[in-house]
């Protein structure tokens, strides 16, 4: 297939993931009350084998769903384990208080966290498809826990490519230590398909209203 991209258009589907990354922050404030923003959001272009190497090796909590339209792929929340503890207890109250499932986490607490990734990825993707005029629906968010490089391969499904492109989203939390980076997955050839069809002339901030949380 011919990955030739429009560069405008690589540029309109960067501005959708900046969008995106803001929808999710406004919904942790949302969710949380806490007072979140975009620190950085851009596109990546890694080597499958470096992808490990990029998330790193130290412990984070990962919220992950796949893609079951096109671009398929996974889209990937991480988080400092502490942020994500303070997330769910922000949900669940004194709920969610009792011993801990494995050693960090309570099992309505890991619940609290899916349910939120289930948010955060509406809000990121539901931008796409009104600009890409499709629907991308998607699996029920998984919970993970343990070193960053191996939360990929509970993943699974990688897409049998040399080349991974890579959105990642930093959004922090202005007054407590909660940060959530969005990391982007797709298929390399579906994805191709659905950014040469974007308009040129489509106004990105106009197009990517996402739903409301319900």
């Amino acid at each position: 297939m011919d990955y030739e991209v429009d560069v405008r258009k690589l540029e309109l589907f960067n501005d959708m993931a900046k969008e995106g990354a803001t929808t999710v922050s406004e919904h942790l404030n949302q969710l949380s009350g806490l007072d979140t923003e975009i620190e950085v959001s851009k596109i990546n272009f890694l080597d499958m084998a470096d992808v490990r190497t990029h998330l790193g090796e130290h412990q984070q909590v990962g919220i992950y769903v796949e893609l079951t339209e096109a671009p398929y792929g996974y889209i990937l929340f991480m988080l400092e384990p502490e942020g994500s503890k303070r997330l769910a207890q922000g949900m669940v109250g004194d709920m969610g208080s009792g011993e801990p499932a494995e050693g960090f986490f309570t099992d309505l607490e890991r619940s609290a966290m899916q349910e939120i990734g289930n948010i955060m990825t509406s809000g990121f993707i539901d931008g796409w498809a009104n600009v890409l005029d499709t629907t991308i629906d998607m699996s029920t968010p998984s919970f993970i826990f343990g070193p960053a490089s191996d939360i990929v391969d509970e993943m699974g499904g990688w897409p049998d490519e040399e080349i991974a492109f890579v959105i990642d989203s930093t959004i922090v939390a202005t007054d407590t230590d909660v940060e959530v980076t969005v990391y982007t997955f797709p298929q390399l050839v579906d994805l191709v398909g659905l950014i040469q069809n974007i308009d040129v002339t489509t106004n990105v901030t106009e197009d990517t209203t996402a739903s409301d949380v319900v």
